[in-house]
């Protein structure tokens, strides 16, 4: 089981589409914003330093949404093992009842920063994300 890592998000009047709730696309970068905020609070300071991470695929089930000025609790894990270049990510949306609304699974790809080419994940650069 992998560490887990949470934050709140609260939707502002920017977010909100035609149907009167958030719009999907903020989702996704909420999604974003939570990894990246993960990455940056638990992952060692050489490997911040030497790589970053690139989205490679999204896959989101929609089950509740928000309105302008509530808040949902994201929380967000890695799913061991990493494969090659990728690792995967869980992220769940919870509202103050704690029912689930939006989850999603995401794989991402570790780049080297200097030739922002594709690198192997090592196990190393993932174990500060491990339950301790």
């Amino acid at each position: 089981m992998s560490q887990r890592f949470t934050r709140d998000f609260t939707a502002q009047a920017g977010d909100i589409d035609e149907l009167g709730h958030v719009n999907n696309a903020v989702w996704v970068q909420w999604i974003q914003d939570l990894a990246t905020s993960h990455w940056q609070a638990a992952a060692r300071a050489e490997d911040i330093v030497h790589y970053f991470w690139v989205v490679v695929r999204h896959e989101i089930d929609y089950r509740g949404n928000i309105a302008a000025g509530e808040t949902v609790t994201g929380e967000t894990w890695i799913e061991p093992p990493a494969r090659g270049a990728t690792s995967r990510r869980r992220v769940e949306f919870r509202q103050g009842d704690g029912s689930v609304i939006v989850s999603a699974l995401t794989t991402w790809a570790m780049l080297d920063r200097a030739g922002q080419r594709l690198v192997r994940v090592r196990p190393e650069t993932l174990a500060p994300f491990a339950a301790g």
